[in-house]
């Protein structure tokens, strides 16, 4: 019998952006970045901030289903900078995702905003995060996301 995985709660992020820079329509779908300028990571595995140095560069799809692809970069508390590259939907009745792209502040229960991350870093007190997949809820606010990390055990 195989193993039931588990989630191991490491932290929460709140992730501050900048504004979106709308691209028009891809191949795929409409096509926009919206710039990671900073933010705070508070959790039993990790404490810091986060750094200036990446984006989700989204894809809207007819349906209205946002396809979110994010890297960027956090840097703990005690100097370990880790790579986080996340991807992931975000979906939910049109009045409720209306709501949240006119940036009210809209209950995340109403919606799914769901991803899988992977982390990176040479410090070698988190080596254990090169090995280890996660799993990120979040929402949407209007100029930030706030994303719980779970860790995959």
């Amino acid at each position: 019998m195989l193993p039931e995985p588990t989630l191991r709660h490491v932290a929460d992020f709140d992730i501050d952006l900048d504004p979106i820079s709308e691209m028009g329509d891809g191949r795929a779908g409409k096509r926009r970045i919206i710039p990671i300028v900073g933010g705070r990571i508070t959790g039993p595995e990790f404490t810091g901030e986060i750094l200036n140095v990446g984006a989700d560069w989204q894809t809207i799809f007819s349906s209205g289903v946002a396809e979110l692809d994010t890297r960027y970069a956090f840097r703990t508390e005690d100097g370990a900078v880790i790579e986080i590259i996340n991807f992931g939907y975000r979906h939910g009745p049109k009045d409720v995702m209306q709501r949240v792209a006119t940036g009210e502040d809209v209950d995340p229960s109403s919606y799914y905003m769901r991803t899988h991350a992977r982390l990176e870093t040479g410090h070698p007190k988190y080596e254990w995060v090169n090995k280890t997949l996660f799993l990120g809820v979040g929402g949407r606010l209007k100029s930030s996301v706030r994303l719980s990390l779970y860790a995959i055990d």
